[in-house]
């Protein structure tokens, strides 16, 4: 795309971090709303329909855009944030959970990236935010997390985020993975993606797993995660005493303390 920015970064942190991008005057980046940390003197945010990257399509392509969003739980809105100073400024965007930011050169893996519809974060003006549908029926009705996947296109830098620890796989040709839903955070389009099922009653009841799981066969490179935003949710909300859980302290002196220090003992 001839209207994609170049950008340099910095990722910053380990568990909590962040990612700094050095904008050059009128060079820009697009982010998802409440993703921003700081931005110099000199950056003015805009906030736009759709992704920014069909906004010389007129307005027909921006709704087109903010379309695409929509279906995938997006906002229809993104930011743009532009350097308008004479000097590079710096802007910043933070992982919204505890976790590891992933940046992918589009250009260096084919100028496509599938990933999950709540990692995306930030990226260079002018990357397509769309949509990826599966072709497979079976990974429609039971795909759960994995259906519905944002299709980032382009030939600039993104950047994902992955919750817990990041793992990072160079499948070969028909190398197969099988891999909760929910942990998958990005492939490549050669990777085969399909979602099977787990096979065996005893397992589906009581394994803890679900009743399928994605698949993953290569050639192409996938990101993992070990923490799901929806598996960390699930755990809080099960520990939470509104919702009928306990704390691992429940039943000693600590744990009535703690509670009454909380103002919880009611």
């Amino acid at each position: 795309m001839n209207s994609m920015h170049e950008i340099d970064y910095k990722i910053y942190g380990d568990d909590m971090q962040f990612v700094e991008i050095e904008l050059d005057p009128q060079e820009a980046a697009v982010a998802e709303a409440g993703a921003m940390m700081y931005i110099e003197d000199g950056i003015q945010m805009q906030t736009i329909f759709g992704d920014g990257s069909s906004q010389n399509t007129g307005f027909l392509g921006s709704l087109l855009g903010a379309g695409k969003r929509l279906i995938t739980g997006e906002s229809l809105f993104t930011t743009i944030f532009q350097n308008q100073a004479a000097e590079k400024r710096k802007a910043a965007f933070a992982a919204p959970y505890p976790g590891k930011i992933v940046a992918v050169k589009l250009s260096t893996i084919g100028g496509v990236l599938h990933a999950q519809k709540d990692s995306f974060l930030c990226a260079a003006k002018g990357v397509s935010l769309g949509i990826a549908l599966q072709r497979k029926l079976r990974t429609g009705l039971f795909g759960g997390e994995g259906f519905i996947l944002q299709k980032l296109e382009g030939d600039g830098w993104v950047f994902v985020h992955a919750g817990g620890t990041l793992q990072e796989r160079l499948l070969t040709p028909r190398e197969t993975l099988r891999v909760d839903t929910g942990c998958v955070v990005a492939f490549q389009p050669s990777v085969d993606f399909d979602i099977q099922f787990v096979g065996g009653i005893k397992s589906a009841l009581f394994g803890g797993e679900g009743l399928f799981l994605a698949t993953l066969r290569g050639p192409g490179r996938v990101w993992l995660q070990s923490l799901p935003i929806s598996r960390l949710a699930d755990r809080i909300i099960a520990a939470s005493p509104q919702a009928g859980g306990s704390s691992r302290e429940e039943g000693s002196m600590l744990g009535g303390l703690g509670r009454m220090l909380d103002g919880d003992n009611r």
